[in-house]
């Protein structure tokens, strides 16, 4: 058990995620067909798509060179020949009978990846990242015939849309650790422009796979939480998947493996069907596809070709701008964050007063307007020119927080303006200030006294004092100084 896995009333939790990550490809995988989203029903599908007599399947080469630039991002191996396998099962949106897969030997092998939760950092090893199709779409809610009558249909629209399926190592001990790693492997994909992460439209979905036992026994019986959506869900459904197995142990019942969905609106999973294993899906290599050659000069084209990876960013970050190694992971949390994060320093100067208010206010806003970074109505140039007035004493810490409130707001951009506007400028009149600090000593003796006895508490209140007979306007390093000059 790792040193820094929690318990669950006495049992270690044991998950592993499979990420199926829609590639960002014009074309489905085996077909010329567009891969749009939100077309009308089987608009978008060939006849390689249905599955016709006479059809063969022709591999997309952007959807290898896709899965080549992920296996470079995580320091995988990427295999020089892979294989195209039939994953044999039968739903009515899979028109084949087959879903074409990679079984025996993907086109990526192994590979980590690294995120923090909370300060700490965690790694988790990959076990494996394979091309394969999707399948179509049942339709059931608020679906109808022509004649009006509820009924289900089948969309296969999304049938043969690239897939790279990404299966980790059972590495994760806890619901905020899938949730982080879940997290960390979105902006990854969408880093690398392989994906568009839009995970409301399916192309990005979690797999969860759960389990828990005591600590140093043997893993637990798995069960995979399917299709999640939402990192809250996840988190979400963890938190009650481990909490039921623990009550079925506890009971005396033996977990099934099984495929379960979660319903956010009850708040609970519920058994889908049994779980299959790998030999109910009778894999064979696919007769109509040869093996997937990718040559070494391939894979240095793409190398090549490769933006500056999140992990290397964020160590120049460390050793360019001095940030701490968590900071540095944080304004690398997706490539318009650290675009936003590198012109506000290159303006201010101030790489880390910058990182704070990226990881302090702007995401605080961000995260509970549910906005990304490019849409953020305060512009890192104004960002800068706040950060500057901290810097030289025209504002302090909690009058730059008004200004912030103001920009974001919408009053504008000139925060010199905005400064003037509110009243908000920091007195820095030395003279002035001296005498709102003899007038404050004067009005408290019984605070003079204490601090003179040693009580140190009492110091602070007096400069509370300052600052509040000042209007919040003093310089508190300056209305500090005095103090302590004038008290000896």
């Amino acid at each position: 058990m790792s040193s820094q896995a929690q318990l669950i009333r006495g049992y270690e939790v044991v998950i592993g995620l499979e990420n199926h990550v829609q590639l960002s490809t014009l074309s489905k995988i085996f077909s010329g067909s567009s891969t749009a989203f939100g077309a009308e029903p089987n608009t978008q599908a060939s006849p390689v798509d249905l599955a016709l007599p006479g059809t063969l399947p022709v591999l997309n080469r952007a959807a290898v060179e896709r899965a080549i630039r992920f296996g470079l991002a995580v320091g995988a191996k990427v295999a020089p020949l892979s294989i195209f396998a039939r994953k044999n099962y039968f739903y009515p949106d899979l028109p084949k009978g087959y879903q074409i897969s990679q079984f025996e030997i993907p086109v990526v092998q192994g590979g980590s990846v690294e995120f923090f939760v909370g300060d700490q950092k965690k790694t988790v090893q990959l076990t494996r990242a394979h091309l394969e199709e999707d399948a179509g779409k049942s339709l059931h809610e608020d679906f109808h015939d022509s004649h009006g009558q509820p009924c289900s249909g089948i969309d296969l629209n999304r049938a043969g849309t690239p897939l790279l399926e990404i299966v980790s190592e059972p590495d994760m001990r806890s619901a905020a650790e899938a949730c982080e790693y879940a997290k960390t492997l979105h902006a990854l994909v969408m880093w690398l422009g392989i994906c568009d992460g839009n995970m409301q439209e399916g192309s990005f979905r979690c797999d969860v796979n759960v389990s828990v036992r005591r600590p140093g026994e043997p893993y637990g019986t798995r069960r995979e939480i399917k299709n999640l959506n939402s990192f809250r869900y996840l988190v979400d459904a963890v938190h009650y998947e481990v909490n039921w197995q623990i009550d079925e142990l506890e009971d005396g019942r033996k977990i099934q493996q099984a495929t379960v969905l979660y319903n956010p609106d009850r708040g609970e999973t519920r058994a889908m069907r049994s779980k299959e294993d790998s030999a109910d899906y009778r894999y064979f290599p696919d007769p109509d596809l040869p093996p997937l050659v990718i040559a070494p000069e391939w894979v240095e084209r793409v190398r090549g070709e490769m933006p500056e990876l999140p992990q290397a960013m964020a160590q120049r970050f460390v050793t360019q701008d001095g940030l701490p190694a968590y900071d540095a992971t944080m304004v690398t949390q997706s490539r318009a964050f650290a675009r936003y994060y590198e012109a506000a320093r290159e303006l201010c100067k101030q790489p880390k007063l910058v990182a704070n208010w990226l990881m302090g206010e702007v995401s605080k806003r961000l995260n509970t307007e549910d906005r990304s970074i490019a849409e953020a109505p305060v512009a890192p140039a104004t960002l800068a020119a706040l950060i500057s007035r901290i810097q030289d004493g025209t504002v302090s810490n909690n009058a730059a927080r008004q200004v912030f409130d103001a920009l974001w707001a919408g009053a504008g951009s000139d925060v010199d303006q905005i400064i003037e506007a509110k009243g908000l400028k920091q007195m820095n009149d030395t003279g002035a200030l001296a005498g709102i600090v003899d007038e404050v000593i004067a009005a408290n003796a019984k605070s003079v006294e204490e601090y003179k006895s040693g009580k140190d508490k009492a110091f602070n209140a007096l400069v509370g004092q300052v600052m509040k007979a000042s209007k919040g306007k003093a310089n508190p390093a300056q209305a500090t100084e005095l103090l302590k000059a004038r008290l000896g």
